[in-house]
């Protein structure tokens, strides 16, 4: 095994199911030898592909984290066909604190590869995602969502394809993960990626890797929740790894490429005047910005620089210079 600080409480090459944590080494006054748990299961039976369920990468990010606590708890080892990975808490720190980054050391984890295997505690984690489990692993997703700041609808993430066969892959993912919407990269991925994200990671080392905004806002919509744990089920099954689920019938996904984003340029209270969905166009006005604090001064208008939908909207009130307010895509052509 790679060199590596962060012990597992698991063996990945055991069969049946085993739970316990990754001990990611961390001295600090109150605990001079302690370490931070990252949550962790196995399921394994015999051989077949092996798959890792990422959430929590972000810690106010949450329909991921309940779909892979769930699945992790209710599928049975002899349900499935090969190994199931499940992290449904990977930056424990900053999901156990609600927090986008790490509270410890400040650690944006999906920003944070390849890493330091003697780093920050954020640093191991992503080193051990990268070159221990994703070496195991033939497929890959981490859930994601808008977390406190921003809301998606639920949305499947995916590059084009590093070569034929990848694409068609990742294609047969996406039409299993079944979400109404796909942002489907314009580049990127394969293993001269130089993204710092755990699609990065996942890339290099020759990984069939995929994500998903889920929600946001920092709660949690049944809906989508609802969404994203048949979406998990449906693509084990579409790998062959859960044989004897029975998927229900394909409702279709609109395919996007990003556009671009729009982002405050005053600060104040922050009113859209359109919903996630809405068709618009380069000068369309999508929302005001109030300005309560100053009597004299009339709202902002914060128009569009892009002809698309409204893909991804800000969840919160109050907007500073710089906040990321929408983000629009375009159907792939």
């Amino acid at each position: 095994m790679t060199e590596t600080l962060i012990t597992s409480e698991v063996d990945y090459e055991a069969e049946g199911r085993q739970t316990g944590y990754l001990r990611v080494p961390h001295s600090v006054t109150r605990s001079a030898y302690g370490f931070i748990p990252v949550p962790i299961t196995v399921l394994k039976n015999g051989e077949g592909p092996t798959m890792v369920l990422m959430g929590g990468t972000h810690g106010d990010e949450y329909e991921g984290q309940i779909a892979i606590d769930r699945l992790a708890k209710n599928l049975r080892p002899k349900d499935i066909v090969g190994r199931i990975i499940c992290l449904p808490m990977l930056n424990f720190p900053a999901a156990d604190a609600g927090l986008r980054c790490s509270p410890v050391d400040e650690g944006n984890l999906n920003r944070a590869f390849p890493a330091d295997p003697r780093g920050t505690p954020t640093q191991l984690i992503a080193h051990y995602v990268e070159e221990v489990l994703m070496p195991m692993a033939d497929y890959a997703i981490d859930l994601h969502s808008g977390g406190a700041s921003l809301f998606y609808p639920p949305t499947f993430m995916r590059c084009p394809g590093w070569t034929e066969e990848e694409a068609a892959t990742l294609r047969k993912l996406q039409t299993a993960f079944d979400l109404p919407y796909a942002w489907v990269f314009i580049g990127g991925g394969g293993p001269n990626s130089t993204a710092r994200t755990t699609m990065g990671a996942a890339a290099r080392k020759g990984v069939v890797t995929v994500n998903a905004e889920l929600g946001g806002g920092g709660a949690v919509t049944p809906e989508i929740l609802a969404l994203a744990e048949r979406g998990l089920n449906r693509v084990l099954h579409a790998v062959g790894m859960l044989p004897g689920y029975q998927p229900d019938e394909t409702r279709g996904t609109r395919e996007l490429h990003i556009q671009g984003l729009v982002h405050a340029y005053d600060r104040g209270v922050f009113e859209p005047l359109l919903e996630i969905g809405t068709e618009v166009g380069v000068g369309t006005v999508l929302a005001t910005i109030h300005h309560p604090d100053d009597p004299s001064r009339a709202p902002t208008e914060i128009v569009s620089g892009y002809d698309g939908m409204i893909l991804a909207m800000r969840a919160l009130g109050r907007v500073d210079r710089g906040d990321a307010l929408f983000q629009i895509a375009r159907d792939v052509a």
